[in-house]
């Protein structure tokens, strides 16, 4: 009963703020008198309502917070802070005891009256509400940090409150502002609105004297450098279907040599939402690279003076190379889903510690990742990525390695064996202690079946093989499944791929790529090299000092003309395109990789037809490997490439060292056998 009487007193506070916003007359001469006139009569509903309604508040204050963790004897001064519900909502994401002092800051009395009774019954010592004018108002100490929460759009001569803001702003202080608004005619493309919706806000919004106009947000960004912005919209409470737009903008003095890199790390993004192209599932097809990183830097022999372009896929690679000392990484790829994969454990390596980016990238869970996702990674990643994790944060409850295209066929494993009752003999295969008793499980059970089986095998290849499963779980399109076919049988191919893995590679201690599929997590001992602990003390330090890594969502291509590069990852990216788009790369890659830079790449071909393309755009082509047995531990392509930049170094000295005309051998693998075609030019 006593819950029931909260509704009703609830319903009915909310009904009163909406019957003041909407149908009272707002009155006054002066700009003190219109706020109390408006604020007066829902001061005391003023949190409630607004609780449902503003937003960007709890966000704007988690992105402050997260730049200031850990300093002391701070001050805030929160401008046009009203019933003082932000300093309750910051105790959220930061102890209050790190600021020395707190003001709030108002010029309407019903609220800051309410404000002084809040203050009172929490007790708070350190924190002052001041009836005052936000452009007039000053600490007596700089401030760390300063905040408009959905003021600085009621507050007319917003340039003098802004100047005021910078003003009282201590060197190493930032300001944070939530607010509704309405874009340019012509603004950034995270902003902009049609004119309807522009026409609309306005209007809606004006009524009540807020000005939604875009020239508040453009001048705080000619006072200040931002360094954090998030756009979105949000429900109105008792209106459906309309959401109000609204931001979040961090920004901080311009010209502000950085210190501490943990608060302001480098922007590795444009901050450009992207839309999914058309074909693409609404997530990440890989959720890890499908590319042997250890065979790769064989051959690329990445020095400090590198910059590298690969695509990005499941971003462990591009991490990997900066471990091998890259100056720069550029980690491209047309899904964007993929760029906010990588954008996330970049962001998690710099500000959580090891322990926690293990459950979330070793172990595929975290119990705690939406509440990390709110106080630690989201105010440090970009709008897009925001976005998508805040709506697939589920993936972290039964393990992020189970969602996604390749999480499809992870989960099918897990239920296969699971019908088969084989989940006693997959935990007996990925921590078989040698190579020889992995093969003699694998050959006795699954190899068997999947080589010898009639009906039921065929069955079965053709709903692991279909154009369908073979895109959406595994990534592979329709021009690379054409390639296969003109030279072997799909099914045949795979099963001979994986027998060979299981019988040259160890699941328990090396290769983490097919432990992954079986089991959906790593091994402390067999992981991507940013999961080893030593790696990541090294990577944390790495990717927040400088431009060390680039995540763009482009065109390979494009992002191929925007620089200059030494070393070019194409993984099997030229096996996806038509003729016309590989004279377009290779054109592409004569022009842009310099003199003794080297391109690699892999394909489902044994002799790709476009290597005479990158042949004759001034590179020296060689096949690397071409096998039928085990070319490395990912082992799902026929042959492996490199291509170096003529006018470097001596091609011939370079090949002469490091054997590129010779099939790498591996421990305990014999040679690969080159059943193929000879290479298209001989070393």
């Amino acid at each position: 009963m006593a819950f029931g009487m909260e509704q009703v007193a609830g319903f009915a506070a909310d009904m009163q703020c909406i019957s003041s916003m909407w149908f009272r007359k707002i009155q006054g001469g002066t700009h003190k008198e219109r706020l109390e006139s408006f604020y007066g009569p829902q001061a005391h509903a003023y949190d409630r309502f607004r609780a449902n309604f503003l937003h960007g508040r709890k966000g704007m204050l988690a992105a402050c917070a997260a730049r200031l963790r850990g300093a002391s004897g701070l001050v805030w001064v929160d401008l046009g802070g009203g019933t003082a519900e932000n300093v309750d909502l910051m105790a959220q994401y930061l102890d209050l005891a790190a600021f020395q002092r707190i003001y709030v800051v108002d010029i309407c009395p019903s609220l800051c009256a309410v404000a002084r009774e809040k203050v009172a019954a929490r007790g708070w010592h350190n924190v002052e509400v001041v009836e005052a004018d936000a452009c007039t108002f000053r600490a007596p100490d700089a401030a760390q940090l300063i905040t408009f929460s959905y003021s600085l759009t009621m507050i007319p001569p917003f340039m003098a409150a802004v100047d005021n803001a910078v003003a009282g702003l201590a060197p190493d202080g930032i300001v944070g502002v939530a607010d509704f608004y309405t874009s340019a005619k012509y603004d950034t493309p995270n902003r902009q609105h049609p004119f309807a919706r522009r026409w609309f806000w306005k209007a809606v919004f004006d009524c009540d004297g807020i000005d939604l106009s875009p020239e508040r947000r453009h001048y705080l960004e000619h006072s200040m450098e931002p360094v954090y912005e998030y756009n979105s919209s949000g429900r109105i409470p008792y209106v459906p279907y309309l959401r109000a737009p609204y931001y979040i903008w961090v920004g901080r003095h311009k010209k502000l040599q950085v210190v501490n890199l943990t608060r302001f790390p480098v922007r590795a993004t444009d901050d450009i939402e992207c839309r999914r192209p058309k074909g693409f599932p609404p997530t990440f097809l890989y959720s890890l690279s499908w590319e042997d990183p250890r065979e790769d830097a064989k051959v690329l022999d990445i020095n400090p003076n590198d910059t590298v372009l690969t695509l990005t896929s499941g971003g462990c690679n591009a991490l990997d190379i900066i471990l091998q000392g890259a100056r720069c990484v550029v980690g491209v790829d047309m899904n964007p889903a993929q760029s906010y994969l990588l954008e996330l454990k970049r962001v998690a390596v710099i500000r959580l510690p090891f322990e926690d980016v293990w459950k979330i990238f070793g172990e595929g869970r975290h119990e705690r990742f939406e509440e990390l996702l709110q106080r630690e990674l989201g105010p440090f990643l970009s709008q897009g990525a925001l976005k998508f994790w805040r709506k697939k944060a589920y993936y972290f409850k039964d393990g992020m390695y189970y969602h996604g295209g390749m999480g499809r066929l992870v989960k099918a494993v897990k239920v296969l064996a699971k019908i088969t009752r084989k989940e006693d003999w997959v935990d007996s295969l990925v921590n078989a202690p040698t190579v020889e008793q992995q093969h003699e499980l694998w050959t006795a059970t699954a190899g068997q079946w999947l080589m010898r089986a009639g009906v039921m095998a065929r069955a079965l290849g053709f709903l692991v093989t279909n154009r369908v499963t073979m895109w959406f779980c595994a990534g592979v399109c329709k021009s690379q499944m054409a390639l296969i076919k003109n030279e072997d049988n799909i099914y045949s191919y795979i099963v001979r791929c994986l027998d060979n893995v299981a019988k040259y590679s160890n699941l328990r201690d090396s290769n983490y790529f097919y432990r992954l599929c079986l089991t959906g997590r790593f091994a402390r001992h067999c992981c991507p090299r940013f999961l080893e602990e030593d790696c990541f003390a090294r990577l944390k330090h790495e990717l927040a000092a400088g431009e060390r890594l680039l995540i763009r969502t482009d065109s390979f291509v494009s992002q191929l003309c925007a620089r200059q590069y030494t070393k070019v990852i194409l993984m099997d990216h030229v096996d996806w395109l038509d003729q016309p788009d590989i004279d377009t790369l290779a054109a592409a890659l004569k022009a842009q990789v310099r003199p003794g830079g080297r391109v690699i790449w892999r394909s489902a071909s044994k002799q790709p037809h476009y290597a005479r393309a990158i042949e004759a755009a001034g590179f020296k082509v060689i096949r690397v490997r071409c096998s039928d047995q085990y070319m490395d531990r990912v082992n799902m392509y026929a042959s492996f490439y490199v291509g170096i930049r003529h006018g470097g170094p001596a091609i011939k000295q370079l090949v002469q060292e490091e054997k590129l005309d010779k099939p790498l051998r591996f421990r305990g693998a014999p040679p690969a056998k080159q059943n193929g075609p000879t290479p298209v030019a001989a070393a």
